[in-house]
C-alpha cells in the first residue's frame, strides 16, 4: 500500500519545466520509487513538441542519454484500464529516425524487464518512434531499453494496478 501512495506522489510532483533531461529528474524519481525515470510535467523540449498547441504541458519521461522522450497521454500508466481509456505514449525522437545504416529496422523495438523479476516483454512500434498503446502484464517498474533505427536509449516507465 505504501509503495503504491509513493508512486502516486512522485508520478505527480511538478517539476519547474526544464526540458532538459539531465538535470536532476532521476534522483526525486530514484529516491521515492526506485524507479529511475522522472515523469516531468513542464514543458515539452522544442524537439518534441511537434503538433501540440501553445506551451504544452504534458506528462513526459526523457530516455537515459535524452535521445527519445515518451509523451504520456494516460498518467499513470495502468496494468488494467478498467475506463475505457487507454496507455497511449506518443515516442518522439531527438534524432532523425532514418538510419545511416540501411539495413537498421526503422521499428522501434522496446524490451520491458519488470524490475527485480524474471519478467520480459517485447512491444513494437511499427516505423518507428510515435504514437503506440503500450500495455504490459503486471504493475510495477518496467525497465525498457529502445532501439530504433541504429539508434537507442532506455528509461524506465512506472505501471500502476
Amino acid at each position: 500500500m505504501l509503495a503504491s501512495s509513493v508512486v502516486l506522489v512522485a508520478g505527480c510532483t511538478p517539476t519547474t519545466g526544464s526540458a532538459t533531461p539531465a538535470a536532476g529528474r532521476a534522483t526525486t524519481a530514484s529516491a521515492a520509487t526506485g524507479c529511475g525515470s522522472r515523469v516531468e510535467t513542464g514543458s515539452l523540449p522544442d524537439w518534441a513538441d511537434a503538433g501540440f498547441s501553445g506551451d504544452a504541458r504534458v506528462p513526459h519521461v526523457f530516455g537515459a542519454k535524452g535521445d527519445i522522450v515518451a509523451v504520456l497521454f494516460a498518467h499513470p500508466l495502468r496494468q488494467v484500464r478498467d475506463d475505457g481509456s487507454n496507455n497511449k505514449i506518443l515516442w518522439v525522437a531527438r534524432a532523425a529516425t532514418t538510419s545511416p545504416d540501411p539495413v537498421a529496422p526503422a521499428t522501434l523495438v522496446i524490451t520491458a524487464r519488470l524490475d527485480g523479476t524474471d519478467t520480459q516483454v517485447i512491444r513494437e512500434v511499427p516505423g518507428g518512434p510515435g504514437p503506440s498503446i503500450i500495455d504490459l502484464p503486471q504493475a510495477g517498474c518496467w525497465r525498457l531499453d529502445l532501439s530504433w533505427s541504429g539508434h537507442t536509449d532506455t528509461m524506465d516507465l512506472v505501471y500502476a494496478a
